[in-house]
């Protein structure tokens, strides 16, 4: 049975700590490895697809593995989890720390995306045992706050590191700070479980696992072999057919892990859209960027990643004020109009030279991170209202796979369609370049002009910076549409209709109704 809660404010804020320790270490690892990629290629060597693995497989363990852990947590309780996964990860990262290759780079970060599973699964799941009402939004709202801690620091922190002692030593940072979140949450925090759980999905679990890894890989290596090669056809349907089966399984399982029945409910559709509309229009940036400032721009890594903290920055105030607006605003209003913002933030940075530093490019990226940060400090809160307090492992489980997994996807996705427009655009130079043509559109996808120049020495190096500055304005745009079309759809279901929430709310209820009006505050 769950535990009750701690007594006192004071009891519980070491677990607050604990989990917001964790919610730093787990962006910067993510943001942090995005800027070290290229100095791990420079010192490992590796094909840009292996270099693209240090993200993506990171991602792709995480995001599939999410909604296992939840239920975990559940049934074998919360604290064990979250202490489990905390401990794996930071273990992982002393491994990264001494990694010789870019395979076994590669290797320890899947390993880490499982740990970081099963640290946050547990972690936010305690949380919603510990803390009631108001108290509850609250706590919820410093860890997305937490996030954006990572995401603003990580790049900076990653840079310092890189040009200091270089970028084993990102790594072991992700070890000390884990060691502390260790001993917070081994002093206070409570175990508790969810009374009925009954044990984990495992041919649910398996079949999400394939479908995300077959899609991922095939969107992968497409730009490397090309969409119609064999290998990319069958992994793509593949990860139809595991979807499919995925499907089957839950609708016929007594306790499924992913229960499809909320799909009926539009408001638990409205939040799911919240996480895939940030990975669009912030996520993939913390990727795209740091890649464009050290390959395009010629920054160092810690220049990358002080000018890259005017995306993040805003996470460290606009969801707290975005908390706080919802006395007054709904937050389906309030998130979409979060989204709009982010929108022309992307739409200004299209038309930003890739090369240009400065004001040029620190006005729109902070207008997408304000815009990004007002659904992003809600999101947390909403999504742990819409499913009964004893199954909170489901409801963190499910929001934070659509989240981590959707960023996975997003990165696989914008990466092919970034390289797949830079060889679109080389192309048009170099008609019968072939595989000379998708090589360097590969280098050029990973802000590697340098390489792309090698591999195309008769094309003037004008040609291909271009090449890449016309590639990133029209992915820019495609952002922009996802963004906008993303915005129209919170508008229309995150109306906080009260019957359309899973379940019925008594007048003292502080789930979602109260988030949005603002009752619980007022």
């Amino acid at each position: 049975m769950a535990a009750a809660t701690a007594e006192t404010p004071t009891d519980r804020m070491p677990i607050l700590a604990a989990v917001c320790l964790a919610a730093v270490v787990l962006p910067l690892g993510f943001a942090g490895g995005a800027v070290a990629t290229p100095a791990i290629g420079a010192d490992l060597g590796g094909s840009p697809t292996a270099m693209g693995w240090i993200t993506n497989a990171f991602m792709l363990t995480f995001g599939s593995s999410l909604m296992a852990a939840g239920a975990l947590a559940d049934q074998f309780g919360r604290k064990r989890l979250f202490m489990t996964g905390i401990a794996a990860f930071a273990a992982l990262s002393l491994a990264l720390s001494l990694a010789p290759t870019i395979l076994v780079v590669d290797i320890l970060r899947a390993g880490q995306g499982f740990a970081a599973a099963a640290a946050l699964a547990g972690g936010t799941s305690a949380l919603a045992q510990e803390f009631e009402g108001y108290a509850r939004t609250r706590a919820f709202s410093l860890l997305g706050a937490t996030f954006g801690v990572g995401l603003a620091f990580g790049p900076l922190l990653a840079g310092f590191l890189i040009a200091s002692l270089g970028w084993r030593a990102i790594f072991l940072s992700g070890t000390i700070i884990g060691a502390i979140a260790l001993l917070l949450a081994g002093k206070r925090m409570r175990e508790s479980r969810d009374p009925h759980a009954v044990g984990l999905d495992w041919p649910g679990a398996l079949a999400f696992t394939a479908m995300l890894t077959l899609f991922t890989y095939g969107v992968i290596e497409a730009p490397e072999v090309g969409w119609s090669h064999p290998i990319v056809a069958a992994s793509l349907l593949g990860a139809a057919a595991t979807l499919a089966v995925f499907i089957a399984v839950e609708t016929r399982s007594a306790r499924p892990m992913l229960d499809l029945t909320l799909f009926r409910y539009p408001l638990f559709i409205g939040v799911q859209v919240l996480p895939v509309a940030t990975c669009y229009c912030y996520v993939v940036l913390l990727v795209l960027l740091p890649l464009r400032f050290i390959g395009v721009g010629g920054l160092s890594e810690i220049d990358a990643g002080l000018l890259l903290v005017a995306l993040s920055a805003p996470m460290l105030v606009v969801p707290l004020i975005a908390s706080q607006l919802v006395r007054w605003f709904s937050a389906g209003a309030l998130s979409g109009a979060g989204l709009l913002l982010a929108a022309v933030g992307l739409f200004w940075l299209a038309h930003v030279d890739p090369a240009a530093s400065g004001m040029a490019v620190i006005l729109p990226m902070l207008l997408i991170g304000a815009g990004t940060g007002v659904p992003w400090g809600l999101m947390d809160g909403l999504s742990i209202s819409v499913v009964p307090k004893e199954r909170a492992g489901m409801a963190t489980g499910i929001f934070s796979t659509t989240r981590v997994a959707g960023e996975g996807v997003a990165l696989a996705i914008v990466n092919a369609i970034l390289a797949s427009l830079a060889e679109a655009r080389l192309s048009t130079f170099v008609p019968q370049g072939g595989a000379e043509i998708r090589a360097a559109a590969q280098r050029l996808a990973m802000g590697d002009v340098h390489g792309a120049a090698a591999i195309l020495p008769a094309l003037p190096a004008a040609e291909i910076h271009n090449s890449y500055a016309v590639a990133f304005q029209h992915l820019s745009i495609v952002l922009v549409g996802i963004t906008v079309v993303s915005a129209l759809i919170v508008f229309a279901l995150l109306r906080g209709d009260r019957a359309s929430s899973p379940r019925a709310k008594s007048p003292d209820d502080t789930g979602f109704d109260s988030i949005k009006t603002g009752s619980a505050m007022s």
